[in-house]
């Protein structure tokens, strides 16, 4: 008997629906779009950031200004989860040149060189309410296939536990650690086959 969709709580989010089968009834995840990100998305995406940085209980280590946002959708595919218009999810990217200036990224890179054509992965923002459901692999699954053929570097913090499984689970290698500030990092990468 295929599932019927009804409107049993007006107060769920959106990100769930509730499904009946017979007697039984049951909340199924709602997938939301994932699209390359546009300039329009920039509040959301600033939005989405300050709700998950480290000091409000996020896992999110770095604030992005608003001009970096601007110049990484000049240099490469940035990548959105939008629902109902609002941005639930996000994974940026940037090149090398990008990062030129950015010391962690430095560091990273002296830890592991990586391809001469390698980006660097994130940050990625996805919500606690957002997690568990595979948003972090279709974020990831949407860039792979825009940028086709390279390596692709990224570090998480080695106390991170959940974020280096979901990375690792992904298909991503454990390559290298380096130090910044104080903190440990893992070097994950990508190489595609």
């Amino acid at each position: 008997m295929p599932l019927a969709e009804v409107d049993l709580f007006d107060d769920l989010p959106n990100l769930y629906r509730v499904r009946r089968q017979r007697h039984n009834y049951r909340m199924t995840y709602v997938v939301p779009e994932i699209a390359l990100a546009t300039r329009d998305d920039i509040v959301g995406i600033l939005d989405l950031q300050e709700q998950n940085l480290l000091g409000r209980g996020g896992l999110l280590s770095v604030r992005l200004p608003d001009a970096f946002i601007e110049a990484a959708l000049d240099d490469l595919p940035q990548i959105v989860a939008r629902r109902d218009g609002k941005i639930v999810a996000y994974l940026l990217a940037g090149s090398r040149g990008l990062h030129a200036q950015t010391p962690i990224i430095q560091a990273m890179f002296r830890a592991y060189r990586g391809s001469h054509d390698a980006y660097v992965y994130g940050p990625i923002c996805v919500p606690e309410s957002e997690r568990g459901h595979g948003l972090a692999t279709a974020l990831f699954t949407e860039l792979r296939g825009r940028l086709p053929g390279r390596e692709c570097v990224a570090f998480v913090r080695r106390d991170n536990a959940a974020s280096l499984q979901a990375h690792l689970k992904m298909g991503m290698k454990d390559v290298a650690s380096f130090g910044h500030d104080g903190v440990t990092h893992a070097v994950l990468a990508f190489v595609p086959h």
